[in-house]
């Protein structure tokens, strides 16, 4: 039996949960795009002139039969054997693309269920609750249940002030070092190590377009600072956090502060845009400070010839490179899989980790 070694797919678009093979025949382009702060977001390329039922083209798709504002579009990609669905979310914006000398064109624009978190704003006060907490709250507000784990100290009380949901979520997760993403009718709000993103080892020059891989020293710092005041207390409160945050996280390697310190000595910040009121406040805020500047220590960017399985919070391993960007695997901190009718499928990433491997 004579196997394939190359697959040329072209996604498949369900609108309202049916396949339609007229898009299949139609799309020029698409790309869908995510990030470690959510709201998966996807542009859709067709074009919009052809037979319909009769000998004579016409304009196509613009009568709100096929798309139409808050229809439910899926994207899926992938041979048909190993089929993902890279996106589900509703369509938010219809465009007419017309130029001298091309066909028209139609541009479908859609977001995911954060879409709702994200057009609605609110001032509210949550009392005595965790980062967790507030993201539960939230949840329901929508009708959606919750994976809230995210550890952190509990607030006498938190002011939303005439801030989305979706603004306010994605500044409580950065003050823990916590992600926020939606899958179904599930939010989820959780730290990096409990996000269970699926494994993928990718090979420079079979699997990989094109790779950067980068080591750079100029967000790293040896410790970073906070004071705030303790109200109840009537103290000052100090606290720091040093290269043992990132530690707890990797096995080997030489960490960014670590070579930091070496090459130029003892380099601190301070955290001083949030003022805590709470030991417990200043402990978790200067800790998730350290983690996102060491974790970013070692960056890659790269294209892929597809990968379907690549998503937020994916662990890749990136082989056949440089000894140092060898090893440890990478997080995937953001994905945009794009579609078009000169290359196919492909996946643009960029990643992260804390070290770079010793020799």
């Amino acid at each position: 039996m004579t196997e394939r070694l190359f697959t040329y797919t072209v996604p498949v678009i369900k609108i309202d949960g049916e396949a339609n093979g007229q898009l299949v025949r139609d799309v020029l382009d698409l790309r869908v795009e995510e990030d470690i702060e959510g709201l998966k977001t996807a542009v859709m390329r067709f074009l919009a002139v052809g037979p319909s039922g009769g000998e004579n083209e016409q304009l196509l798709y613009f009568d709100g039969t096929v798309f139409d504002f808050g229809k439910r579009v899926e994207v899926i990609v992938g041979p048909e054997d190993s089929q993902k669905t890279i996106f589900d979310g509703k369509i938010t914006a219809i465009e007419f693309d017309g130029a001298e000398g091309a066909p028209p064109v139609i541009v479908v624009f859609a977001e995911d269920r954060l879409m709702d978190f994200r057009m609605t704003r609110r001032n509210k006060t949550y009392r005595d609750q965790t980062d967790a907490d507030i993201a539960n709250a939230i949840a329901g507000e929508y009708g959606m249940s919750a994976e809230a784990d995210a550890q952190g100290p509990t607030y006498p009380f938190v002011q939303q002030w005439n801030m989305s949901d979706l603004a306010f979520l994605r500044d409580r997760a950065r003050r823990v070092a916590a992600e926020v993403w939606v899958s179904g009718d599930t939010l989820y709000f959780r730290q990096r190590g409990n996000r269970n993103g699926t494994t993928l080892t990718l090979v420079s020059g079979n699997d990989i377009v094109s790779i950067k891989l980068r080591a750079d020293l100029a967000h790293q710092r040896t410790k970073v600072k906070i004071s705030g005041w303790d109200i109840e207390q009537r103290q000052t409160i100090e606290e720091e956090a040093d290269v043992g945050a990132i530690r707890q996280e990797v096995a080997s390697g030489k960490v960014g502060p670590q070579v930091l310190q070496d090459a130029f000595g003892e380099r601190e910040s301070f955290r001083v845009r949030d003022v805590p009121h709470t030991t417990d406040e200043a402990r978790e805020w200067v800790k998730a400070e350290m983690l996102r500047r060491a974790r970013a220590f070692v960056t890659a960017e790269g294209v892929t010839s597809g990968s379907p399985d690549m998503e937020v919070g994916s662990l890749i391993t990136i082989t056949n490179v440089a000894p140092p960007f060898e090893g440890d695997p990478y997080y995937v901190t953001h994905v945009c899989h794009t579609y078009d009718l000169q290359d196919g499928h492909r996946t643009s990433f960029r990643a992260e980790r804390a070290t770079i491997t010793e020799g």
